[in-house]
């Protein structure tokens, strides 16, 4: 069947759209869906320990966040927003600027008394490649001078920088938060480490293109964004040996779910590695290696709710947004979660 992206679209109310993260984290819901029995919980997030065994391997995302959100000057004195993209090598990156009138080929913004860049290109899709100067280490300069970069459906000023990280987060690179692992603490992971659940950390930077709208009508037309992933080798031997035994593999969030499927062979086993990813998953789509999901809930017509109706089925995912919505869901990056079991 070729789906259109309106079959994926759904009614939110804009009050449903959370603009604060719950307090504590794991103190969000969570709707459980299980997909053999046909049968829908609510719970509250710490509760997912009741719907993991012994056995069972958590798989997270362990990329950071970047202070992304920078602002600098022309040199006549105009003021243009920056939002760092996906690093090309050291010092070259792709941006996003706003108004990109400003940001011809060989022009110099100038961001603090440390950091300048220089426009060097311009991407087929509007993106700028720039060439930053600095004096003194590039990331701690950006941790000055830069702002967590937050969806644009958020409207509330973030008081604490750290609720857009997850408590494991390790490797700078990401533009975006992976969301669904923002609802665990250190307290639930050691839970779930001390009742025999694993756990497996990859990596994927999210950049804004998981946020980018489908703009083909019908879907298999859309041109997915391409992503850097890593598995490492020990992360490798726990899911690979978990997938020997039978044991569940439980993907953390749309990126793990995408990270695991890009490197997994037919028989769901994966080896370390390194790449770029443009996988783009939509129903039908036969899973391999990833048998469950924790997410969170997703825009309208967007491909991350498309991944989530793969492992559901459409009807069934949007009834699920459907229930949610009744039952007053918060939505979005700072919202609540989805287990499909």
């Amino acid at each position: 069947m070729q789906y259109l992206k309106s079959d994926f679209n759904y009614f939110l109310p804009e009050e449903l759209i959370a603009q604060t993260p719950a307090e504590p984290r794991d103190s969000s819901r969570l709707l459980v869906y299980d997909r053999a029995a046909g049968k829908t919980e609510h719970k509250i997030f710490r509760d997912i320990a009741d719907y993991l065994k012994k056995g069972d391997v958590l798989v997270v995302n362990n990329t950071k966040v970047l202070p992304a959100r920078m602002y600098a000057r022309t040199e006549h004195g105009g003021a243009v927003e920056v939002l760092l993209l996906k690093r090309i090598d050291k010092d070259r990156w792709e941006v996003l600027v706003k108004p990109g009138r400003k940001c011809t080929t060989g022009k110099k913004l100038v961001i603090s008394e440390e950091l300048s860049l220089t426009v060097e290109g311009i991407t087929d899709s509007g993106e700028r490649i720039v060439k930053f100067s600095y004096d003194g280490i590039f990331e701690e300069i950006i941790g000055k001078v830069g702002s967590m970069p937050l969806p644009p459906y958020i409207k509330e000023k973030l008081k604490e920088q750290n609720r857009y990280q997850t408590v494991y987060a390790k490797t700078d690179g990401s533009a975006a938060a992976p969301t669904a692992g923002l609802h665990f603490t250190p307290e639930l992971l050691d839970r779930l480490k001390e009742k025999g659940v694993e756990l497996a950390e990859v990596l994927l930077h999210v950049g804004l293109g998981t946020f980018r709208p489908v703009k083909e009508e019908i879907i298999t037309e859309h041109k997915m964004h391409s992503e850097y992933y890593e598995i490492g080798e020990r992360s490798a031997e726990i899911i690979n040996r978990a997938k020997a035994e039978g044991r569940r593999i439980i993907a953390v969030g749309t990126t793990s779910v995408r990270t695991l499927e890009s490197a997994a062979d037919e028989k769901g086993f994966v080896k370390p590695c390194s790449g770029n990813t443009e996988i783009f998953i939509y129903p039908p789509y036969k899973f391999k290696c990833v048998d469950c999901l924790v997410t969170n809930f997703h825009l309208p017509e967007s491909t991350l709710i498309m991944l989530v109706a793969a492992m559901t089925g459409r009807e069934e995912v949007l009834n699920l947004y459907r229930v949610a919505v009744e039952r007053g869901y918060r939505f979005f990056s700072f919202g609540d979660a989805m287990m499909i079991v």
